[in-house]
């Protein structure tokens, strides 16, 4: 009797997160994710014998998930939730109040009344970094709250202690913080043994993403992307199928050696595919992939209607094969996105509803049904009731009391249903079966053409050791991966877009700082295009400051030029806003600037660099320079000079930085008008740029016409 064969794949991923030189992860998510989905998502099948699905593992993401387990990871952000509340000072409470209440306020805040009592006076105090309503024991409860919120249901009521917390809710104590603290790494500490036990013994499979989660395609060569969208403006050709290679080799060995057999089953990372990605594939030993539907409509250039995707697909070229699912875009993306809004027992029985009223022609026409549903095993479950646990208890509950459904892995489902031959597979993600997520807007394309840069300057650089070799192209590696342009462009938002946008340039200058080279100016410039809010005043008459680093008179900056930061927009956590202001101006001789900086950075000013780059305004040749901070003072080195090579520049530094160059050593002549920008830079790493976006301008040097 034909059967329908339902291969569940959820796709568990998230990005690298950690910094491979400070050693410090920078954003929470694979942390908090492995203590609410990654443990619980495999551990609930154990209910289920009959139910056998695939997991698809990223190996960035095991990886961070056993320097957890260890407790070797460095997370600021459970450091700050552990710190005790009594201590933390007025950063640290804003910053433990920014970054608590992540969750979905439906489902993960309100669900806990202290919590979502603790939400709304944060709402209600916005601004006022937590001085007015939080006092310690309010802080140490937010503290505790914005932890418990995404532990998993199976401890809410199996762990006495957890239990005890969610009961109490309020009056945490320090070390109430100190158990939760060792409760987490004990809960992740079970994530990976469940999935070998589980692989075990057959009840799922583990499949793999290439090992920094690239889009493989784009990597072999990124022209590719005006094959799925003709004309779509690309950046200078990435061409680097050796990296996409290394990639899918070094995910099947790390998975291998992590749960004792190599996976034959590769979800390409967001479902991209063309032939080259298989061949490569194919090669390194993979046996099957998967990707969307929609690829699948271009494949074979009309609707596959669910005749022509509920079946597998064997891929061949040359001697190279593979089999191919493609998922059910809409009923994955009902789970995904619709089911939360229902009821579990409604939602599980219109699920398999649906499978057999699409199945029932199949069936009747003699054929097996191969039903693909692929989607994130994370990210949904926070919208769900309980973390979605009732909706998945009743659906695999009904797929096992129903003889007709048999819940299978790829591979089982690949040996039990014949394929259809492929001769060649349309190159496309599963968005749109196109790549204009991760390639063609400004922000993408500058993105690739700055890795393209590094990578470039990868393999020309020869003098340094193999070790340093080695971590600058795992820098590649962790660059290329898809994560980033995600966040670049019109396509999505997020609060964190800004440090992934800073995480992204990280990873690139530390491949320059591995091979002992000065990252390029321009990756301390953000590439999102949002800009921190600012306020720019142009010069209103001439200024004769005295360049003695002190604030000598009112008047001797009045009539320059202001540049004042809006600082309230997040950044990474240790990462501050160093520069509160900025004055600049001219007495018709002399460009002068002044810096002012916050007063609680002045014990990070010794470490920095400040580079200047000041040009014409009729786009001369430009200047730049070096301001070194050592002991109270400044120092001038590294002059480039565009007019006058051996100009001299005057610069001086104790309760404010300023500094005086002469106009026509930058090549700018009487009157005309300059434009500059600066950076700041700590131990070779870019920290902040002045203004984040494009250059500051003065449209004339001409003390007259200023004042005029």
């Amino acid at each position: 009797m034909p059967q329908m064969y339902l291969c569940f794949l959820w796709h568990m991923h998230q990005p690298f997160y950690k910094d491979l030189i400070s050693g410090e992860y920078k954003l929470p998510w694979t942390r908090m994710h492995a203590l609410k989905d990654y443990y619980g998502m495999a551990r609930i099948l154990e209910e289920f014998p009959a139910v056998k699905q695939t997991f698809n593992l990223v190996p960035s993401l095991v990886a961070q998930v056993v320097e957890y387990a260890s407790g070797q990871a460095a997370d600021p952000f459970l450091q700050m939730a552990l710190k005790p509340a009594e201590g933390l000072n007025d950063w640290e409470r804003a910053f433990v109040l920014k970054h608590s209440f992540y969750s979905d306020p439906r489902q993960m805040i309100y669900r806990y009344p202290r919590y979502g009592e603790l939400y709304d006076a944060w709402q209600a105090q916005k601004g006022s970094s937590g001085r007015i309503l939080f006092g310690p024991q309010e802080l140490r409860d937010v503290q505790m709250w914005s932890q418990l919120a995404w532990f998993d249901e199976e401890f809410h009521e199996g762990d006495p202690e957890i239990a005890e917390w969610l009961r109490r809710g309020r009056n945490f104590s320090p070390d109430d913080q100190r158990r939760m603290g060792e409760k987490q790494r004990e809960i992740i500490g079970h994530v990976l043994p469940v999935y070998r036990k589980l692989a075990q013994s057959g009840q799922i499979e583990i499949s793999t993403t290439p090992y920094y989660h690239p889009i493989l395609p784009l990597v072999c060569d990124s022209d590719i992307a005006r094959v799925s969208h003709p004309g779509v403006a690309l950046p200078p050709r990435f061409h680097y199928p050796q990296d996409a290679r290394h990639q899918l080799a070094m995910a099947r060995q790390y998975i291998g050696a992590q749960f004792g057999a190599a996976p034959v089953g590769l979800w390409p990372s967001e479902g991209s595919v063309s032939d080259e990605v298989f061949t490569l594939a194919s090669e390194v030993g993979f046996e099957w992939a998967a990707s969307d539907s929609g690829v699948l409509d271009q494949t074979i250039g009309h609707n596959s209607g669910v005749d022509g995707l509920y079946r597998p697909y064997q891929w061949r070229q040359s001697a190279r094969q593979l089999g191919v699912i493609f998922r059910d875009h809409f009923m994955s993306d009902l789970i995904g996105f619709v089911y939360s809004k229902m009821d579990a027992a409604g939602a599980a029985a219109d699920f398999l509803r649906r499978i057999r009223e699409n199945c029932a022609g199949i069936l009747r026409s003699g054929r097996d049904a191969l039903v693909p549903i692929i989607l994130d095993g994370e990210n949904a479950w926070e919208y769900y009731h309980r973390n979605g646990r009732p909706f998945l208890r009743e659906l695999y509950g009904r797929i096992s009391a129903d003889a007709g459904f048999t819940a299978v892995t790829v591979s089982e489902a690949l040996r039990r249903v014949s394929p259809e031959p492929l001769d060649h597979i349309f190159p496309g993600s599963w968005i749109n079966a196109n790549f204009d997520v991760w390639i063609g807007a400004d922000e993408d394309n500058q993105a690739w053409s700055e890795l393209l840069r590094a990578r470039q300057t990868y393999d020309q650089a020869t003098t340094v050791n193999e070790e340093q070799r080695r971590l600058a192209f795992e820098e590649l590696l962790i660059a290329e991966g898809s994560d980033w342009c995600w966040w670049y462009g019109p396509e999505h938002t997020s609060d964190n877009r800004e440090e992934f946008d800073q995480l992204y340039r990280s990873h690139l200058a530390n491949v320059y700082r591995f091979l002992s080279l000065t990252p390029p100016e321009e990756l301390s410039h953000p590439i999102l295009r949002a800009t921190v809010p600012a306020v720019l005043i142009q010069p209103a008459g001439p200024i004769h400051p005295v360049i003695d680093g002190q604030v000598t008179s009112f008047f001797e900056w009045l009539g320059a030029g202001n540049y004042r930061v809006d600082d309230r927009s997040g950044s990474m956590h240790g990462q501050k806003f160093l520069v509160k202001e900025v004055q600049f101006g001219s007495d018709g001789t002399n460009f002068y600037l002044r810096v002012d900086f916050h007063p609680e950075s002045e014990g990070e000013l010794a470490a920095l660099e400040l580079r200047l780059t000041a040009r014409p305004m009729d786009g001369a040749a430009p200047s730049a320079m070096t301001i070194g901070f050592s002991a109270g003072s400044a120092e001038a080195r590294e002059l480039h000079l565009a007019a006058a090579p051996d100009g001299r520049v005057d610069c001086a530094f104790a309760q404010v930085l300023e500094l005086g160059v002469p106009l026509a050593a930058l090549g700018v002549k009487p009157g005309d008008g300059l434009r500059f920008l600066f950076s700041l830079w700590q131990g070779g790493l870019p920290m902040e740029a002045v203004p984040q976006q494009g250059w500051l301008e003065m449209p004339t040097t001409n003390p007259v016409e200023m004042a005029g």
